[in-house]
């Protein structure tokens, strides 16, 4: 999500999720099985539990689920295994992708990740290939129906590292993974609640597509993320508003 497309980006991900509600809640509850075995079960000490409990619930999970996902990684309940597997790549126009997935069974995943890249112009890298591009940050976007000066006031009070005024009238905010939520917090609470909250891998440089690159690469982000075992889908692709017109 990037430049001037900022706030179509954010539009065109919603609905999609929306779209597959259920598979948002099997990503959600790996997310928090792999964060409580990994960091424990106490959101107060652990960043990445605290923020998937967050997401959760925003997406009205309810609470006896979430803690069921959480005795799950804390050993506490018995479930799958997943492991962490990220995959590099290239889409058309060039566009460096990245693909989070959690699985159980890394052959399954990798076929079906080459199979997406491949059908859809792209080809899978090797491991290093893109990842040096992105950075991962804490990233709240807010629509223009914000006040300029109070959001940036607000956020610098709060301690986020970046402000961004973007040319659609968006703005971005953007802080450190580890103090995304206490910043979420403040921010609420000030009054000013995000379109769009998440801790994100953000590129370095964006990569300017034409308008028909721009709707391949839709197309092959949304085939990646359909996948079961897609988390996340990252790129560094400056897509035209037009190309949303195409899929």
């Amino acid at each position: 999500m990037a430049g001037h497309s900022k706030w179509a980006n954010i539009k065109h991900r919603k609905a999609a999720q929306d779209a597959k509600r259920g598979k948002i809640f099997t990503k959600l509850i790996r997310e928090l099985v792999v964060a409580a075995k990994e960091g424990g079960g106490d959101p107060n000490d652990n960043p990445r539990l605290r923020t998937a409990i967050d997401k959760a619930l925003g997406a009205n999970m309810k609470k006896d689920t979430i803690e069921k996902a959480i005795d799950r990684g804390t050993g506490n309940a018995e479930g799958d295994n997943y492991e962490e597997l990220t995959y590099e790549g290239y889409g058309p126009g060039g566009v460096a992708i990245l693909v989070e997935c959690m699985t159980d069974n890394k052959n399954r995943t990798v076929g079906e990740v080459r199979h997406a890249f491949t059908k859809h112009g792209g080809n899978l890298g090797t491991n290093g290939s893109v990842a040096y591009l992105f950075e991962k940050k804490g990233q709240f976007v807010f629509g223009d129906n914000v006040e300029e000066e109070a959001l940036m006031e607000a956020a610098l009070e709060a301690g986020a590292e970046d402000f961004i005024a973007h040319d659609d009238g968006s703005f971005e905010i953007l802080t450190t993974p580890e103090d995304f939520m206490d910043i979420k917090d403040t921010l609420v609470k000030a009054g000013f609640e995000p379109e769009s909250a998440e801790v994100s891998m953000l590129p370095s440089t964006q990569a300017e597509l034409t308008v028909d690159d721009g709707a391949k690469v839709i197309r092959l982000v949304d085939r990646l993320e359909e996948l079961d075992d897609t988390q996340n889908v990252y790129t560094n692709a400056d897509i035209p508003s037009e190309s949303y017109d195409l899929v």
